[in-house]
């Protein structure tokens, strides 16, 4: 039950912050100012397939492993890239904590920790 939810949450977070690489302005500047503009389109893509991954993961395991999996390094990769910028650990947190939450998946989906 608790990792359906965490799941849900993670897929809706992606999906929807995915979506803001092609309709906010904003993102635009930020990808800019990481010297990383080429790779926004693409990052928004890898956030909304893994985000949708995840729900369709719900009804089919490996998916859900490979889109929770690649979502914990896409976000280990931002984790990177913001300390790198030198904005702090705060604002770099929610990339962390997302890293976190979609590592968790991907090893609670595999089983390889056992059951409980």
């Amino acid at each position: 039950m608790l990792l359906t939810a965490l799941i849900i949450f993670s897929s809706i977070s992606f999906i929807y912050y995915g979506s803001t690489f092609f309709i906010h302005f904003s993102m635009k500047t930020e990808f800019e100012r990481y010297g990383l503009l080429r790779f926004r389109k693409l990052v928004g893509y890898l956030q909304l397939l893994g985000g949708f991954g995840l729900l369709l993961g719900l009804m089919f395991q490996p998916i859900l492993i490979i889109s929770s999996g690649g979502l914990a390094l896409l976000m280990l990769l931002g984790f990177g890239v913001r300390l790198k910028m030198k904005d702090g650990f705060l604002l770099s947190l929610p990339s962390l904590i997302f890293m976190a939450l979609n590592l968790y998946i991907c090893i609670e989906s595999t089983g390889i920790l056992g059951d409980k």
